[in-house]
């Protein structure tokens, strides 16, 4: 019978092992091979934690009778073979790993102990029930009563684990899904507030580990056996204090992500506003270009009739001046100038980097009756190039002979304006759980990496939609938004809702 119960409870810490590799797996990179590392850490925990359990008899129960000194010793070590195995096995010089560790360490505590407390009662109903059914004949036999009574037995203790390992994993997998930002680094003041729960339950399991067992003339005697009302509060409050770490994770993520969502739309508003105010001064600038120009070739055309018979030179001046003025004509036209703008002088940028980059923009041609601000336009293609540019340049710093290229295409349907832009790029896209887009490899996390983000709020403004594929080594971001003006009190509204 023991030796079943004691089977149980090795699996029950097998379990939580299994758990630990999860819940760490979703937070820190692993040092070794995928199914190397999970089985160490699991094999590992089990071994540590099985042979830090002591006698068989308190292996059945954390209730057992110890002493204080006993108590605290077996936390601390406990908590120790969990930063050995995080250190040896994770990249976890980081401070999240504090939180990992006793975050772990008090979800597992507090689900034993509020399990333990309400299942025993319940063993001990179960006890009084055959009490009664034997004062009343119902066992004909000792032999049926015995094993009528050790399958009551063993049955309680299956289900009493059975709860503690459902408790453990659904708390802990509930933390991994509302711990969205995983790679945010956490600062002091932040690993406090998220502390304070565990190290809150920690402690309180500690404390009912010291108390709980009590000696009355040398008999050890529960103490809700003295506080009936005990069987009900302590549970509750063990609970409660489970629901405090849960909460408080979500609470603080929720805390970041909208302190991040306010930051990439104060970012965006400011960058809209500037590229508003430059793209126009750009489209009065390139009308008058554009007429001085005009006017200029007419003037050397006049000029060049008169010094016909000039060979020296002056005839030699005037095409070297022609061709500056040639020159000052758009490589990219798509009739809209704030596109031909942006497209030009990214161009410009892009290939003092990448030399042989092609871009082509023969497709991407936008109607004259386009009702889309220029400057939400200019948004969309300005990321989309920035973003593609990144990507080319990475491509050719680990392949140089590589084929670089950022293609564009346009086409309306309707009343709808779909917009492509596609890259080539080295084939390998860091996604994270729970992200909507890839990550950027860039050090600034907090001002890189919101291209696409900022490309979905500006297609949003007009009921669009954004999306993105890979095919082959080739990255296609696909825009689609209708053709309607935005008004100044639609965009009002739109920026008040997202900062709700």
């Amino acid at each position: 019978m023991f030796k079943i119960i004691e089977l149980l409870y090795m699996a029950l810490i097998l379990f939580q092992g299994y758990c630990l590799q999860y819940f760490l797996g979703n937070f820190l990179e692993s040092r070794w091979s995928g199914w190397c590392n999970r089985l160490c850490v699991t094999g590992l925990y089990t071994a540590g934690m099985y042979g830090l359990s002591g006698l068989v008899s308190s292996q059945a129960s954390p209730m057992a009778y110890n002493d204080d000194k006993g108590a605290v010793w077996k936390l601390a070590l406990s908590l120790c073979i969990l930063f050995l195995l995080v250190l040896c096995f994770y990249k976890a010089f980081r401070p999240v790993t504090i939180f990992l560790v006793i975050v772990f360490q008090a979800v597992t505590n507090i689900s034993r102990y509020a399990v333990i407390i309400w299942v025993a009662k319940m063993g001990d109903g179960v006890v009084d029930i055959w009490n009664w059914l034997v004062a009343r004949g119902v066992f004909k036999s000792d032999k049926t009563l015995t094993i009528t009574l050790y399958g009551s037995i063993l049955g309680v203790q299956i289900f009493q684990y059975l709860v503690i390992g459902l408790l453990i994993y659904i708390s802990l997998k509930r933390i991994v899904k509302d711990f969205r930002e995983k790679d945010y680094e956490i600062n002091k003041t932040e690993l406090l507030f998220l502390l304070t729960p565990a190290v809150t339950g920690l402690l309180l399991c500690l404390l009912l580990r010291i108390i709980m067992v009590t000696l009355e003339d040398k008999v050890p005697k529960m103490l809700y056996e003295r506080y009936p009302i005990l069987v009900i509060i302590l549970p509750a409050i063990l609970l409660l204090s489970l629901i405090s770490i849960l909460y408080g994770v979500k609470l603080f993520q929720d805390m970041i992500y909208r302190n991040k969502e306010k930051s990439e739309r104060v970012i965006l508003k400011n960058q809209v506003s500037s590229m508003q105010e430059h793209m126009e001064e750009m489209e009065r600038i390139y009308s008058e270009i554009q007429g001085m120009k005009h006017d200029m070739k007419n003037t050397l055309a006049v000029i060049r009739q008169l010094s016909v018979e000039e060979k020296g030179e002056l005839k030699e001046y005037l095409s070297d001046l022609d061709q500056t003025f040639d020159r000052l004509d758009m490589r990219f036209r798509t009739g809209n100038t704030v596109a031909d703008i942006l497209l030009n002088m990214k161009y410009h940028e892009a290939v003092r980097m990448i030399p042989d980059l092609k871009m082509d923009t023969d497709k991407l041609l936008f109607p004259q009756d386009l009702k889309i601000h220029s400057y939400d336009i200019g948004v969309i293609l300005g990321n989309a190039v920035d973003s593609a540019v990144r990507a080319c340049g990475k491509l050719k710093e680990k392949e140089p002979g590589a084929d670089v290229f950022i293609r564009f295409e346009s086409l309306q349907k309707g009343n709808l304006l779909v917009l492509k832009v596609e890259n080539s790029f080295d084939g390998k896209l860091v996604r994270k759980p729970q992200k909507e887009f890839p990550i950027t490899d860039k050090p600034d996390k907090e001002n890189h990496g919101m291209g696409l983000a900022n490309i979905k709020n500006t297609v949003e403004k007009y009921h669009g939609t954004m999306d993105f594929k890979i095919r082959d080594r080739v990255f296609i971001l696909s825009v689609m938004m209708k053709n309607e003006r935005e008004n100044e009190e639609v965009r009002r509204n739109h920026y008040e809702d997202r900062n709700q």
